[in-house]
């Protein structure tokens, strides 16, 4: 089957470009809550139970009074955590469900990982108002540092989009990829401090968890919404320069591979 030639990154984003990505994350909104009786408020279902269930276990089983505010605190670390691993499965898989598109469409494949990334965005900022709803009725309020968060948040976007190009280019030529990656997501979900504090991880392994984006979002909203405070110089250098590096890793893996796609869809 010959290959529609088309540019890694569209010449402009104006016009039919945008209404594509548009009209692409409408449709995956749509579609994912088709037929669903709850229908969006699923965004906020998960991680209420995930809060629920930690909430339990961490003060009435195993108690640990050591943390204030351990609603907020939880979910300052599974916010950030759902989104990634969502927005990471959906974009390794969005070139193959996409695959009929390409092929009758000349469009630049790399909108297709992006697109699908930032469609989670969405979910992102349903649960977001969660967490703020949190930190509110914790009786910490809304302070200039909260600004950082803008920063913050775009970097995990940019490294999830990353990651995305390099998994869903690999993902036409190994479909077992997908699962490699929820395999890797389950080991993520004890990797980040979610439901314990970063000073418990021993100073050796600490600059290990800055490098890692998620880790240093989770650190960062503690900073900004629990401790009213802006995040450490250290962190935000860090948490740029690995999102940064991962985006450009991702467009130049994503450049070298997609001339093979036609052969494998």
């Amino acid at each position: 089957m010959s290959s529609i030639a088309v540019p890694l990154w569209p010449e402009s984003w104006t016009g039919s470009y945008l209404f594509l990505i548009r009209n692409l994350i409408v449709k995956d909104f749509r579609v994912r809550y088709r037929n669903m009786s709850l229908g969006v408020f699923w965004s906020l279902l998960n991680p209420l139970i995930m809060l629920g269930v930690m909430w339990f276990v961490f003060t009435k089983i195993f108690p640990n009074n050591a943390i204030p505010h351990f609603s907020a605190f939880i979910l300052c670390g599974l916010v950030p955590y759902n989104f990634f691993t969502v927005a990471w499965v959906t974009g390794t898989t969005s070139i193959l469900e996409n695959a009929s598109l390409m092929k009758r469409v000349p469009v630049p494949r790399v909108i297709i990982p992006i697109t699908a990334v930032l469609s989670n965005v969405v979910h992102l900022l349903i649960q977001i108002g969660l967490l703020l709803t949190a930190v509110l009725l914790a009786g910490k309020w809304p302070h200039w540092n909260w600004f950082w968060l803008v920063l913050v948040w775009g970097c995990e976007i940019a490294f999830v989009c990353g990651l995305s190009l390099i998994f869903s280019a690999l993902n036409v030529y190994i479909r077992d990829v997908r699962y490699v990656v929820e395999s890797i997501n389950v080991v993520l979900f004890w990797l980040v401090p979610i439901f314990y504090d970063f000073s418990n991880i021993l100073p050796k392994y600490r600059d290990i968890y800055l490098y890692n984006p998620v880790a240093a979002l989770v650190l960062a909203s503690r900073y900004v919404l629990l401790d009213s405070g802006a995040p450490p110089e250290s962190l935000l250098f860090k948490l740029v320069l690995s999102s940064g590096a991962m985006l450009l890793l991702g467009l130049l893996v994503f450049k070298k591979l997609q001339s093979g796609f036609y052969n494998y869809l």
